[in-house]
């Protein structure tokens, strides 16, 4: 339970940095109250419970505007917004949430922005007049905005970091396909693919939050990051497919990735805890011998159905008999005419020379 709201804390602060993000209206209002080096305290939305704990100033709800949001934040007390950011309702309040409500906050409006945000469950943004920072507060979670540039220069080191292990990966995922089409797959082979593959969709997730928070200065980074990882899911999910143990307690490829995600970092870079959670042994079963089911290379030839390839997978039930497979033998899968079983044939023969020359040349 604590893990679920954890997470949902995670997920309303990604909307909230969203929301607050470079080229926002909100993002100027705040920006403007900082260079005014005067403080401010917003809750991002209104409804009972934030009224119960608001005494006194002004009932406006009047478009929301920055200039506007900055000229309030002169006066003492609280702002209060609406859920969309599109009207300013009440400003100059005093904001009283329960005294009881633990907080490791020391200064009054950071206190205070805390203990509302648990209390009410809507975002709260601080803007300190003294430490020149604005802070989120969602739930439980604190995060301070940084400067564009700072965020930005991790975000590149990141991007640098993903482009070399796309590179790695790469490297790994051919040679995979080169020992597929000769049958010599060992569990080592297909581990060190699937955490390649982990380790690259981490990184990624890690500049999307940096994007996010970039807002509209982070737009040449989601297209390069786009670029790098197009296709690194569906990658992962064609691995599991292909390898997953068959049998009746046999798991869905959703459960093997979630126990992927959850693998910590120590224990990702060990092949051998990742070859456990694919169900393909433990450490004395590496250098096991392992035949796909043919998922991978079915998906690289051009128009080939997704359903089309579950029949042939389920007729043939292994990548070797496909590729041994003559025209009638692919005519006979539902589905499968004349012409798409010469399609199938061609297209899995130009990709096993192709992979072999690759490899050997």
């Amino acid at each position: 339970m604590v893990a679920n709201d954890r997470s949902d804390d995670l997920l309303r602060l990604r909307a909230t940095l969203a929301s607050i993000a470079p080229g926002t209206a909100m993002r100027d209002g705040l920006e403007r109250i900082l260079r005014g080096r005067t403080g401010a305290l917003i809750v991002l939305g209104n409804d009972k419970v934030v009224e119960s704990i608001s005494t006194g100033g002004f009932v406006l709800d009047v478009p929301f505007t920055a200039t506007g949001l900055r000229e309030l934040a002169k006066m003492d007390g609280g702002i209060i917004v609406d859920e969309n950011l599109t009207r300013i309702l009440r400003a100059a309040v005093h904001l009283m949430p329960d005294h009881t409500i633990h907080s490791e906050e020391t200064g009054t409006r950071h206190r205070t922005a805390d203990r509302v945000a648990r209390q009410t469950g809507f975002p709260v943004i601080s803007v300190s007049q003294s430490m020149q920072i604005i802070a989120a507060y969602v739930g439980e979670t604190r995060h301070v905005l940084e400067d564009s540039g700072q965020i930005l220069s991790r975000a590149n080191q990141a991007l640098a970091t993903l482009e070399r292990y796309k590179l790695r990966l790469d490297e790994v995922a051919s040679t995979l396909s080169a020992l597929e089409i000769e049958d010599l797959v060992t569990v080592r082979d297909v581990a060190v693919v699937a955490q390649r593959l982990e380790m690259v969709i981490r990184i990624a997730r890690e500049i999307e939050d940096y994007v996010l928070e970039l807002g509209t200065d982070g737009r040449l980074l989601s297209l390069q990051l786009e670029e790098l990882v197009t296709g690194v899911d569906a990658e992962r999910e064609l691995v599991i497919r292909d390898y997953l143990p068959a049998g009746k307690r046999s798991k869905s490829p959703e459960d093997v990735i979630a126990k992927l995600e959850a693998l910590t970092p120590t224990e990702l870079v060990d092949p051998a805890s990742t070859a456990r959670v694919l169900g393909l042994g433990t450490a004395e079963h590496l250098d096991g011998a392992v035949a796909p089911r043919g998922y991978r290379l079915l998906a690289k030839v051009p128009r080939l159905p997704a359903t089309v390839v579950d029949r042939l997978v389920e007729h043939f039930g292994t990548l070797q008999k496909l590729l041994s497979a003559g025209i009638d033998d692919l005519q006979a899968v539902d589905g499968v005419g004349e012409l798409r079983a010469r399609s199938v044939r061609e297209g899995l023969s130009r990709l096993a020379e192709s992979t072999i020359l690759e490899r050997y040349v």
